[in-house]
Parts: structure tokens; C-alpha cells; sequence
């Protein structure tokens, strides 16, 4: 089977990520369109041998995108094309249907459908399933109103073995940023704005003596966390990494894994942390939550009370002990199970394309003029 993968963007975190686990592991010849410019991941994908079209998109509802798109499309002679993310939802599902190609399929990826409710609607009945990443995007897109029946939820994934430690990646991050090597650290990952509480992060490594926090990604908040962490005493306690094509050399840098929010949608990064051997601390975790609730909890993994102030520095302080009680040493490689694996991911969409393939086309006469477009 011909698979064309069409994404909005193949940004080094998120989407682009999942999209280049998912065409490691599918069993299928893919191909991938992405609407924005090149990017390390696009190489990634290269480099694997998967074939990546840029063609650069200037808005949602662009015809001149359609129809480059249409040409490629009936160009490759795909099966199925696949779409993620708004952009490409929309522009992707009408070129596949111009190009005569009815297998299609969408993946909403984003903690929020962006854009208009009514044209993600029309081009919505082009397709014929729509995989959520999560729960609570599958509720965002039933209250639109796209029908219960073609929506899969099927969860992000990752792949242990693009996280594992290595000590002279540590070595070197630690020399670039300026950490000692006996130093402990405590990190955190992701967008720095005000509803992930990097702030609460802030105030609990002043009650750390002599760790430093790492905090890996940016965002609107950085100025304001800067700020604070002067307020705090320990400016010189925190270091602001930027943001990174991929988090394994930094994960390998840090000692602790800390992750303050109550907002996490997946608690993907957490997940990244436990197969670099961290212990991780968090907030928020469904995967974790679910193996909690099923007496089955994840070693070296604590759950922290978002409304007690003191959960987390005193959980601060405890690991950073027990990482010194081991001489720094990691802890296994852990994961959340199966339903977290990106071969299984891979697996779950795969009976997607499997499932959609089969079903009754619609009536030749719509075939005759889709395909009959020039």
C-alpha cells in the first residue's frame, strides 16, 4: 500500500516527531508532504529513506496548494493519503478527492482544533476516519460535531530506544551549557508559558541547595521566569537551554525529571524522561495515572499535589539524595506499557487504513468526476 503522509508542519516537536515514529514502523510504502520549509526532522525522515515533498502553504484555504497537491497525489498513485494537523486536513482532504483518491484519512494532533469549524466540517465528510491523539480531542471533535463513528482515539507514542542514555552526551551538553560534572540537576521540558508552572519549578530549586535547574524549550513566559529566578537568589542556579531539535542530549544532561504542570495532555515527555532513566517527578501523566490506577506504578515515577506548595521541593530534595546515593548512576529504562509503543502505534493505524480501504466506495459516477478533473 502507497501511503502519503500530508503535515501542516514538520517541527522538531509534536506532530512532526509522531509522523516520523509512525513511518518508521508502518509496513507500508510512505511518503511525506510537509506545507511549511525544511526542517531537521524532514532530514530525519530523509535520512530514513522516506521521501519528503515541501510544498510551502501561504494560508488554510489556499488553491493553488489543492491543486499542486492533486498533481503530486495522482502523480505517486498513493492508496491512502493521511493528514495532520488543521492546514493540512483541509487542503489535504479536498486534493485527495480531486485526485480521485477516497481512502483518506486525518490525525488531530494539537490539545485544540484551530480555524474555522465550518470548512474543517466540509472537508471533514471527504475523509473517511479521524484518529485523536487523545480523549479530550476526540470530545473537542464529537462537540463539532464530526460523528462518533469515524473518530479512533489512538494515543502518541515513543520509541525508548531515541531517549537512551549515553554518558558523553551528557559530558558534552553539561561542558556547551556550563554545569559541572558532580552537579545535580533537575530539568524540565516544554513551552515556556504561564500554565506549564515552570514558576513553581523556580521557587522549589531555591530549596534545593546546590542543584541547578535546566529548562529546555521557550516561549512568552521566559523574561518573567528569568526575573524570578533573580528574585529567588539562584539566576545563576537556572539555565535557560532554548529550544531543541530533539530533547535526548538534554535529558541526558539532567539528573531529575520535573514536570509542574496540571495542563499536560499526554504526558509525552514524561514518558521521554523514564526511557533516559530518569526519575521523573510530575503533575500530570495520564499514562501514569492509568498504570497507578491499575496497582501497576511505574518505579522511580512519584505523583505530585498540585495544591500543596511543599509537594515539590520536598520531592525535589528526596530524589536529588537518592541520585547522590547512587553515585549519579541512571535508573533502568521504564516505559508506561504497550498502549505507549510506537510499534503499536504504528499497528493501530495501520487497522485504520485497513479498516477504511475495505468499505464501499461511493457510486461510480462520483469516481468518473473526481477523477475526470483536470
Amino acid at each position: 500500500m502507497r501511503v502519503l503522509h500530508v503535515i501542516s508542519t514538520l517541527a522538531p516537536t509534536g506532530a512532526g516527531q509522531q509522523l516520523r515514529l509512525l513511518t518508521r514502523h508502518l509496513p507500508h510504502d510512505c511518503e511525506v508532504v510537509t506545507l511549511s520549509g525544511p526542517g531537521p526532522v524532514a532530514e530525519a525522515l530523509r535520512a530514513a529513506g522516506t521521501p519528503v515533498h515541501e510544498l510551502a502553504a501561504p494560508g488554510d484555504y489556499d488553491p493553488g496548494t489543492v491543486g499542486r497537491l492533486r498533481r503530486l497525489i495522482r502523480r505517486g498513485g498513493f492508496d491512502v493519503v493521511h493528514t495532520h494537523l488543521y492546514r493540512a486536513c483541509v487542503l489535504g482532504r479536498v486534493a485527495a478527492r480531486l485526485a480521485g483518491v477516497p481512502h483518506v484519512v486525518a490525525t488531530e494532533h494539537g490539545p485544540d482544533v484551530l480555524g474555522s469549524r465550518a470548512a474543517y466540517l466540509a472537508t471533514e465528510r471527504l475523509g473517511r476516519a479521524t484518529i485523536a491523539v487523545s480523549p479530550a480531542i476526540a470530545g473537542q471533535l464529537r462537540a463539532w460535531g464530526v460523528p462518533d463513528a469515524r473518530i479512533s482515539v489512538i494515543p502518541r507514542a515513543v520509541d525508548t530506544a531515541d531517549f537512551r542514555y549515553d554518558p558523553a552526551l551528557r559530558t558534552a551538553a553539561r561542558a556547551r551549557l556550563g554545569i559541572p560534572a558532580a552537579v545535580p540537576v533537575i530539568g524540565a521540558v516544554g513551552r515556556l508559558e504561564p500554565g506549564h508552572r515552570f514558576d513553581r519549578l523556580i521557587r522549589a530549586t531555591a530549596e534545593v541547595p546546590g542543584a541547578v535547574l535546566l529548562l529546555v524549550g521557550d516561549g512568552p513566559a521566559r523574561s518573567a521566569l528569568t526575573r524570578l529566578a533573580a528574585i529567588e537568589g539562584i539566576a545563576g542556579r537556572v539555565k535557560f537551554a532554548g529550544p531543541v531539535e530533539h530533547t535526548r542530549e538534554m535529558l541526558c544532561a539532567m539528573d531529575v525529571f520535573a514536570s509542574p504542570s496540571d495542563q499536560e495532555p499526554d504526558g509525552l515527555l514524561v514518558l521521554e524522561a523514564l526511557a533516559a532513566g530518569l526519575p521523573a517527578l510530575y503533575v500530570r501523566c495520564p499514562p501514569l495515572e492509568e498504570r497507578a490506577a491499575a496497582r501497576a506504578a511505574v518505579p522511580g515515577t512519584r505523583r505530585l499535589t498540585a495544591h500543596d506548595p511543599e509537594s515539590l521541593p520536598r520531592a525535589l530534595r528526596a530524589e536529588v539524595l537518592c541520585v547522590d546515593e547512587r553515585r549519579g548512576a541512571r535508573l533502568p529504562v521504564r516505559d508506561a506499557g504497550s498502549r505507549y509503543d510506537a510499534r503499536r502505534l504504528a499497528a493501530a493505524v495501520d487497522r485504520v487504513y485497513q479498516r477504511v480501504t475495505v468499505r464501499p466506495h461511493r457510486s461510480a459516477a462520483y469516481h468518473f468526476r473526481t477523477r475526470g478533473v483536470a
